[in-house]
Protein backbone atom coordinates (compact mmCIF):
# COMPACT_ATOMS: atom_id res chain seq x y z
CA UNK A 1 0.00 0.00 0.00
CA UNK A 2 1.18 3.49 -0.85
CA UNK A 3 0.35 6.19 1.72
CA UNK A 4 0.67 9.83 0.69
CA UNK A 5 0.47 12.71 3.14
CA UNK A 6 -0.37 16.03 1.52
CA UNK A 7 0.52 19.00 3.68
CA UNK A 8 1.36 22.67 3.46
CA UNK A 9 4.89 23.68 4.56
CA UNK A 10 5.37 23.67 8.34
CA UNK A 11 1.88 22.30 9.00
CA UNK A 12 1.85 21.53 12.76
CA UNK A 13 -0.28 18.44 12.16
CA UNK A 14 2.08 16.81 9.63
CA UNK A 15 4.26 15.11 12.28
CA UNK A 16 1.12 14.18 14.21
CA UNK A 17 -0.45 12.33 11.29
CA UNK A 18 2.86 10.56 10.50
CA UNK A 19 3.07 9.25 14.06
CA UNK A 20 -0.53 8.09 13.95
CA UNK A 21 -0.02 6.33 10.63
CA UNK A 22 2.97 4.48 12.09
CA UNK A 23 0.85 3.43 15.07
CA UNK A 24 -2.04 2.39 12.83
CA UNK A 25 0.22 0.23 10.66
CA UNK A 26 1.10 -1.91 13.72
CA UNK A 27 4.46 -2.90 12.29
CA UNK A 28 3.24 -3.59 8.74
CA UNK A 29 5.37 -2.23 5.95
CA UNK A 30 4.05 0.49 3.68
CA UNK A 31 5.48 3.20 1.48
CA UNK A 32 4.79 6.54 3.20
CA UNK A 33 5.46 9.70 1.24
CA UNK A 34 5.04 13.29 2.42
CA UNK A 35 4.37 15.90 -0.26
CA UNK A 36 4.31 19.63 0.44
CA UNK A 37 1.62 21.51 -1.46
CA UNK A 38 2.02 25.26 -1.72
CA UNK A 39 -0.45 26.46 -4.32
CA UNK A 40 -4.18 26.04 -4.90
CA UNK A 41 -3.48 24.58 -8.34
CA UNK A 42 -1.35 21.84 -6.79
CA UNK A 43 -4.08 21.12 -4.25
CA UNK A 44 -6.59 20.73 -7.06
CA UNK A 45 -4.27 18.37 -8.94
CA UNK A 46 -3.79 16.15 -5.90
CA UNK A 47 -7.38 16.37 -4.67
CA UNK A 48 -6.20 17.89 -1.40
CA UNK A 49 -9.06 19.34 0.64
CA UNK A 50 -6.98 20.80 3.45
CA UNK A 51 -3.77 20.17 5.34
CA UNK A 52 -3.06 17.40 6.13
CA UNK A 53 -4.81 15.10 3.64
CA UNK A 54 -4.03 11.37 3.66
CA UNK A 55 -4.27 9.35 0.46
CA UNK A 56 -4.27 5.54 0.41
CA UNK A 57 -3.20 4.34 -3.02
CA UNK A 58 -4.23 7.74 -4.35
CA UNK A 59 -7.68 7.86 -2.75
CA UNK A 60 -8.81 9.95 0.22
CA UNK A 61 -10.66 7.62 2.63
CA UNK A 62 -11.84 10.60 4.66
CA UNK A 63 -13.19 12.59 1.72
CA UNK A 64 -16.26 14.73 2.39
CA UNK A 65 -18.59 14.96 -0.63
CA UNK A 66 -18.51 18.42 -2.15
CA UNK A 67 -15.53 19.65 -0.12
CA UNK A 68 -13.43 22.07 -2.23
CA UNK A 69 -9.73 21.57 -2.78
CA UNK A 70 -7.75 23.87 -0.53
CA UNK A 71 -4.40 24.66 1.12
CA UNK A 72 -6.16 25.77 4.32
CA UNK A 73 -6.37 23.79 7.56
CA UNK A 74 -8.39 20.59 7.68
CA UNK A 75 -10.50 19.46 10.60
CA UNK A 76 -11.32 15.81 11.33
CA UNK A 77 -13.93 14.42 13.69
CA UNK A 78 -13.71 11.02 15.33
CA UNK A 79 -16.57 8.64 16.07
CA UNK A 80 -17.47 10.63 19.20
CA UNK A 81 -17.58 13.92 17.33
CA UNK A 82 -14.35 15.31 18.80
CA UNK A 83 -12.47 17.63 16.47
CA UNK A 84 -8.78 17.19 15.71
CA UNK A 85 -6.25 18.39 13.16
CA UNK A 86 -5.44 14.82 12.02
CA UNK A 87 -7.32 11.50 11.73
CA UNK A 88 -7.27 9.41 14.90
CA UNK A 89 -5.25 6.19 15.10
CA UNK A 90 -8.50 4.23 15.25
CA UNK A 91 -9.94 5.82 12.12
CA UNK A 92 -6.63 5.30 10.27
CA UNK A 93 -6.62 1.62 11.25
CA UNK A 94 -10.13 1.26 9.88
CA UNK A 95 -9.19 3.04 6.67
CA UNK A 96 -6.05 0.92 6.24
CA UNK A 97 -7.93 -2.33 6.81
CA UNK A 98 -10.66 -1.42 4.37
CA UNK A 99 -13.09 -3.58 6.33
CA UNK A 100 -14.98 -0.84 8.14
CA UNK A 101 -15.90 2.58 6.84
CA UNK A 102 -13.75 5.27 8.41
CA UNK A 103 -15.56 7.67 10.76
CA UNK A 104 -17.00 10.73 9.13
CA UNK A 105 -14.70 13.69 8.87
CA UNK A 106 -15.54 17.32 8.55
CA UNK A 107 -13.76 20.11 6.78
CA UNK A 108 -13.70 23.53 8.34
CA UNK A 109 -16.83 25.24 7.16
CA UNK A 110 -16.00 27.35 4.14
CA UNK A 111 -16.81 30.49 6.08
CA UNK A 112 -14.60 29.49 9.00
CA UNK A 113 -11.76 28.39 6.73
CA UNK A 114 -11.76 31.81 5.06
CA UNK A 115 -11.81 33.53 8.44
CA UNK A 116 -8.86 31.50 9.69
CA UNK A 117 -6.69 32.06 6.62
CA UNK A 118 -5.04 35.26 7.95
CA UNK A 119 -4.56 33.69 11.39
CA UNK A 120 -2.87 30.56 10.03
CA UNK A 121 -1.21 32.14 6.97
CA UNK A 122 -3.61 30.36 4.58
CA UNK A 123 -2.79 26.97 6.05
CA UNK A 124 0.98 27.48 6.02
CA UNK A 125 1.16 27.88 9.77
CA UNK A 126 2.90 30.49 11.93
CA UNK A 127 6.10 28.62 12.75
CA UNK A 128 8.84 30.23 10.66
CA UNK A 129 10.95 27.99 8.39
CA UNK A 130 14.36 26.93 9.68
CA UNK A 131 16.07 28.26 6.56
CA UNK A 132 17.89 31.61 6.33
CA UNK A 133 17.81 32.16 10.07
CA UNK A 134 14.07 32.83 10.06
CA UNK A 135 13.10 30.41 12.81
CA UNK A 136 16.06 31.24 15.04
CA UNK A 137 15.32 34.97 14.96
CA UNK A 138 11.56 34.50 15.16
CA UNK A 139 11.87 32.29 18.23
CA UNK A 140 14.33 34.71 19.82
CA UNK A 141 11.73 37.45 19.40
CA UNK A 142 8.99 35.33 20.97
CA UNK A 143 11.18 34.29 23.89
CA UNK A 144 12.12 37.92 24.55
CA UNK A 145 8.43 38.83 24.72
CA UNK A 146 7.79 35.91 27.08
CA UNK A 147 10.70 36.94 29.30
CA UNK A 148 10.34 40.73 29.30
CA UNK A 149 6.85 41.47 27.97
CA UNK A 150 8.32 43.76 25.31
CA UNK A 151 9.79 43.49 21.84
CA UNK A 152 13.56 43.11 21.50
CA UNK A 153 15.68 45.62 19.64
CA UNK A 154 17.35 44.33 16.46
CA UNK A 155 20.74 44.44 18.17
CA UNK A 156 19.59 41.74 20.58
CA UNK A 157 18.88 39.46 17.61
CA UNK A 158 22.17 39.81 15.76
CA UNK A 159 23.72 36.63 17.21
CA UNK A 160 20.76 34.51 16.08
CA UNK A 161 20.82 36.06 12.60
CA UNK A 162 24.62 35.69 12.31
CA UNK A 163 24.31 31.90 12.53
CA UNK A 164 22.74 32.08 9.07
CA UNK A 165 25.23 34.68 7.82
CA UNK A 166 22.65 37.45 7.84
CA UNK A 167 21.87 40.61 9.76
CA UNK A 168 18.94 40.90 12.11
CA UNK A 169 17.53 43.72 9.99
CA UNK A 170 17.44 41.49 6.89
CA UNK A 171 15.83 38.57 8.71
CA UNK A 172 13.24 40.78 10.40
CA UNK A 173 12.31 42.31 7.05
CA UNK A 174 11.71 38.86 5.59
CA UNK A 175 9.69 37.77 8.62
CA UNK A 176 7.61 40.91 8.15
CA UNK A 177 7.03 40.20 4.45
CA UNK A 178 5.87 36.67 5.27
CA UNK A 179 3.64 37.93 8.12
CA UNK A 180 5.34 36.07 10.95
CA UNK A 181 5.65 39.45 12.64
CA UNK A 182 4.98 43.09 11.82
CA UNK A 183 7.37 46.04 11.76
CA UNK A 184 6.57 49.72 12.01
CA UNK A 185 7.83 52.35 9.58
CA UNK A 186 11.11 52.62 11.47
CA UNK A 187 11.75 48.89 11.38
CA UNK A 188 10.84 48.25 15.01
CA UNK A 189 8.81 45.18 15.97
CA UNK A 190 5.23 46.19 16.68
CA UNK A 191 3.79 42.66 16.66
CA UNK A 192 5.07 39.10 16.81
CA UNK A 193 1.96 36.97 16.87
CA UNK A 194 0.71 36.16 19.46
CA UNK A 195 2.36 39.15 21.19
CA UNK A 196 1.92 42.86 20.58
CA UNK A 197 4.46 45.58 21.38
CA UNK A 198 1.68 48.16 21.67
CA UNK A 199 -1.38 48.23 23.89
CA UNK A 200 -4.37 46.10 22.84
CA UNK A 201 -7.57 45.08 24.66
CA UNK A 202 -5.94 41.78 25.66
CA UNK A 203 -3.45 41.62 28.54
CA UNK A 204 -1.73 38.34 29.43
CA UNK A 205 -0.01 37.67 32.75
CA UNK A 206 2.47 34.78 32.69
CA UNK A 207 3.35 32.50 35.59
CA UNK A 208 6.62 34.43 36.05
CA UNK A 209 4.68 37.63 36.69
CA UNK A 210 5.63 39.09 33.29
CA UNK A 211 2.75 40.82 31.54
CA UNK A 212 2.41 41.32 27.81
CA UNK A 213 -0.18 42.47 25.31
CA UNK A 214 -1.65 39.97 22.88
CA UNK A 215 -2.72 40.79 19.34
CA UNK A 216 -6.21 39.29 19.61
CA UNK A 217 -8.38 36.87 21.55
CA UNK A 218 -7.23 33.79 19.62
CA UNK A 219 -3.58 34.78 19.97
CA UNK A 220 -4.02 35.13 23.72
CA UNK A 221 -5.60 31.67 23.94
CA UNK A 222 -2.59 30.13 22.18
CA UNK A 223 0.10 31.50 24.50
CA UNK A 224 -0.20 28.82 27.20
CA UNK A 225 0.29 26.02 24.64
CA UNK A 226 3.21 27.87 23.01
CA UNK A 227 4.91 28.09 26.42
CA UNK A 228 4.57 24.34 27.14
CA UNK A 229 1.33 24.66 29.06
CA UNK A 230 2.48 27.48 31.32
CA UNK A 231 -0.22 28.87 33.61
CA UNK A 232 -1.44 32.25 32.35
CA UNK A 233 -4.24 34.70 32.98
CA UNK A 234 -5.87 36.62 30.14
CA UNK A 235 -7.65 39.86 30.99
CA UNK A 236 -9.84 41.41 28.32
CA UNK A 237 -13.21 43.11 28.03
CA UNK A 238 -16.38 42.91 26.01
CA UNK A 239 -16.13 45.65 23.33
CA UNK A 240 -19.90 46.26 23.58
CA UNK A 241 -20.62 46.24 27.30
CA UNK A 242 -17.13 47.00 28.57
CA UNK A 243 -17.50 44.21 31.13
CA UNK A 244 -14.38 42.16 31.91
CA UNK A 245 -13.69 38.75 30.42
CA UNK A 246 -10.93 36.64 31.92
CA UNK A 247 -9.53 33.25 30.98
CA UNK A 248 -7.22 31.53 33.42
CA UNK A 249 -5.15 28.54 32.28
CA UNK A 250 -4.16 26.26 35.17
CA UNK A 251 -2.43 22.98 34.33
CA UNK A 252 -3.52 23.49 30.73
CA UNK A 253 -7.22 23.82 31.56
CA UNK A 254 -8.97 27.13 30.84
CA UNK A 255 -11.42 28.67 33.30
CA UNK A 256 -13.65 31.32 31.76
CA UNK A 257 -15.32 34.23 33.55
CA UNK A 258 -18.12 34.75 32.84
CA UNK A 259 -18.97 31.13 32.13
CA UNK A 260 -21.05 32.06 29.06
CA UNK A 261 -18.25 34.02 27.38
CA UNK A 262 -17.66 33.45 23.65
CA UNK A 263 -15.19 34.56 21.00
CA UNK A 264 -16.00 36.29 17.73
CA UNK A 265 -13.71 35.42 14.82
CA UNK A 266 -13.85 37.90 12.00
CA UNK A 267 -11.90 39.46 9.17
CA UNK A 268 -12.15 42.48 6.96
CA UNK A 269 -12.39 42.24 3.20
CA UNK A 270 -9.24 42.30 1.16
CA UNK A 271 -5.80 40.87 1.66
CA UNK A 272 -2.93 41.80 3.90
CA UNK A 273 -1.22 40.83 7.13
CA UNK A 274 -3.30 39.47 9.99
CA UNK A 275 -2.53 42.60 12.02
CA UNK A 276 -4.44 44.63 9.42
CA UNK A 277 -7.08 42.21 8.19
CA UNK A 278 -8.37 40.51 11.29
CA UNK A 279 -6.67 41.16 14.63
CA UNK A 280 -9.09 43.86 15.77
CA UNK A 281 -12.02 41.61 14.79
CA UNK A 282 -11.15 38.68 17.08
CA UNK A 283 -12.52 39.53 20.48
CA UNK A 284 -13.89 38.12 23.70
CA UNK A 285 -17.55 38.73 24.59
CA UNK A 286 -19.44 38.05 27.80
CA UNK A 287 -22.05 36.10 25.83
CA UNK A 288 -23.72 35.61 22.47
CA UNK A 289 -26.03 38.61 22.88
CA UNK A 290 -23.27 41.21 22.89
CA UNK A 291 -21.30 39.33 20.23
CA UNK A 292 -24.35 39.37 17.94
CA UNK A 293 -24.89 43.06 18.63
CA UNK A 294 -21.26 43.83 17.75
CA UNK A 295 -21.64 41.80 14.56
CA UNK A 296 -24.74 43.79 13.56
CA UNK A 297 -23.03 47.10 14.29
CA UNK A 298 -19.90 46.11 12.32
CA UNK A 299 -21.47 44.67 9.20
CA UNK A 300 -18.33 45.38 7.19
CA UNK A 301 -16.58 42.61 9.16
CA UNK A 302 -17.40 39.07 8.13
CA UNK A 303 -17.26 36.51 10.86
CA UNK A 304 -18.91 34.13 13.26
CA UNK A 305 -19.22 33.37 16.96
CA UNK A 306 -17.33 30.32 18.19
CA UNK A 307 -17.50 28.39 21.44
CA UNK A 308 -14.87 28.51 24.15
CA UNK A 309 -13.56 25.04 23.24
CA UNK A 310 -13.29 25.90 19.55
CA UNK A 311 -11.52 29.20 20.25
CA UNK A 312 -8.99 27.47 22.52
CA UNK A 313 -8.42 24.76 19.91
CA UNK A 314 -7.70 27.32 17.19
CA UNK A 315 -5.29 29.18 19.45
CA UNK A 316 -3.47 26.01 20.48
CA UNK A 317 -3.18 24.64 16.95
CA UNK A 318 -1.97 27.97 15.59
CA UNK A 319 0.56 28.98 18.23
CA UNK A 320 1.40 25.78 20.08
CA UNK A 321 4.17 24.73 17.61
CA UNK A 322 5.94 28.12 17.38
CA UNK A 323 8.81 27.37 19.76
CA UNK A 324 9.31 23.78 18.60
CA UNK A 325 12.47 23.06 16.64
CA UNK A 326 11.76 19.72 14.94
Amino acid sequence: MRITILTVPDCPNAPVVRERITAALDGRSAEVELIEVREDAEAARWGMTGSPTVLLDGADPFAVPGAPTSVSCRLYRDADGRADGAPSVQSLRQALSGTTPAPATEELECCEADLLDPIGRAGRGRRAPAERGLRAVHQAVLRHFATHGTAPRPAALESAAALAGRTATDVLAELDREDFLALDEEGRIRAAYPFSAVETPHRVRLASGVEAWSMCAVDALGISAMLDGQDIRISSSDPVSGEPVTVTFADGNPLWEPVDAVVFIGRREGSGPAATVCCDALNFFTGRATAERWQRENSEVGGQIVSQDRAVQIGQQTFGPLLQND
